[in-house]
């Protein structure tokens, strides 16, 4: 992006390039998030939300960022269900707002997720998609694009460019059990994925006891989509880890590294850079991400991806999936640049996690506890506690990032933040 170029930050966070549109559910909690994409808009930009925003933390992310409120435009979209979000701007009339805002000026379409209704939508409004020269060009992308966002289109093609995988077979759903009972007589546990999930949804883990006397699998009585699936070795994990990278014109661009932090297979938080148990894995994950990234090139793609691994309990690494997409990690990471460009610490060490606190509390409580507390970013320091997605529904599932010089440095300001916010796990 650049400041010259109006762009359309669209939180297109319900879009079937991560999961199949019937898991509603999901998709509608990952949509609380959208907030955080305030932190992408530079003046003369509109943003896209199909959650609103609240006041206070518009003022927040104005303050810190610099940008004149008036200078940009919020539209929220009211909530149609578990559309994705084209539909449902159409569904509440606002296509010509977005376009009049859009003008003649050369504006950009900035999708969370680049899938066929966002290019659809871009054409309605007259505009480019970011980063693509033309809406034919990011339209060509697209097949790479959906393919590389499934467990099998993944498989295939870490194979081809030498990744080492986690054992394993894909499979139609039907088969999964037969093949789950195949591979069990071989490894200890085993993980079935849904071809199309992202953040650890809709994973299952099976162990040898849970079919011993011939027990039913959890698989029989848990549905899912139909389709493809992988079943594969349940690891000895480590960390689970990630390399942020961004195709260019002119080259892959390896952006961050980190650990991802997890909960029975799901992403909970991310911490960056990758903790020194596994900094040795740093190059094999940029030799497998800067492949990845000529494939996506040679393929009409750019834009930034995520490529996932696992680190086993001998130290080896294992790729396990790419988004492509912008990920969890994408926009907190600009946020940090963006925060901290011009600091002492060039790269700062930071984390974004959720803690629940005791009690509910509203955007100004939370932020006041930080500045009493001495614990919010200050932009003179290059460092401290974000708020970065504003006052959860429930006013007690806060999202936050830490900044800071170093990871335990990190660490200790999480630390205090829990007993500041009295979060129930702190």
């Amino acid at each position: 992006m650049t400041e010259s170029r109006p762009t359309v930050v669209f939180a297109n966070f319900l879009s079937d390039l991560a999961v199949d549109l019937n898991e509603g559910q999901i998709l509608t909690q990952w949509a609380q998030q959208a907030p955080r994409k305030a932190w992408l808009l530079r003046p003369g930009d509109m943003f896209v939300t199909p959650v609103p925003l609240s006041r206070e933390f518009l003022r927040y992310v104005y303050e810190l960022t610099g940008v004149p409120p008036e200078s940009v435009a919020v539209i929220e979209v009211p909530p149609a269900g578990s559309v994705p979000l084209a539909r449902a701007v159409r569904e509440a009339g606002l296509v010509e707002h977005v376009r009049a805002l859009a003008g003649d000026r050369g504006a950009a379409l900035l999708p969370t997720a680049l899938d066929a209704s966002a290019i659809s939508f871009a054409r309605d409004i007259g505009v480019a998609v970011h980063p693509y020269p033309t809406v034919e060009a990011a339209e060509a992308a697209l097949r790479m694009t959906m393919l590389l966002n499934t467990k099998t289109g993944f498989r295939k093609t870490a194979e081809h460019l030498g990744m080492r995988l986690p054992p394993g077979r894909v499979c139609p759903r039907p088969q999964t059990d037969d093949v789950a009972r195949e591979l069990l007589r071989e490894y200890e546990r085993i993980v079935v994925k849904p071809d199309r999930s992202a953040g650890g949804h809709g994973m299952r883990f099976v162990s040898r006891d849970d079919v011993r006397g011939g027990a039913v699998l959890p698989l029989d009585t848990v549905g899912g989509p139909e389709g493809m699936w992988v079943v594969e070795e349940c690891l000895n994990v480590a960390e689970s880890v990630s390399i942020q990278l961004e195709v260019t014109t002119s080259a892959t661009h390896a952006l961050f590294s980190g650990a991802m932090r997890t909960a029975h297979g799901s992403f909970t938080g991310y911490a960056s850079p990758l903790p020194l148990s596994c900094a040795h894995v740093a190059d094999e994950l940029k030799e497998w991400g800067t492949a990845l990234g000529r494939h996506l090139a040679d393929h009409g793609y750019a834009g930034p991806f995520g490529l996932d691994a696992l680190v086993d309990v001998d130290g080896v690494v294992y790729a396990s999936e790419s988004n492509i997409r912008r990920t969890a990690t994408t926009t907190p990471h600009t946020m940090v640049t963006r925060l901290t460009a011009g600091s002492a610490e060039p790269h700062p060490a930071w984390s974004v996690a959720k803690g629940w606190t005791r009690s509910p509390m509203d955007f100004d409580g939370a932020l006041a506890r930080l500045r009493a507390s001495r614990l919010a970013f200050d932009s003179d320091r290059g460092e401290g506690v974000i708020l970065y997605a504003d006052a959860p529904p429930d006013g007690r599932s806060w999202r936050y990032a830490v900044i800071a010089r170093s990871a335990d440095d990190v660490e200790e300001q999480e630390a205090t933040l829990a007993e500041v916010f009295e979060f129930e796990d702190g």
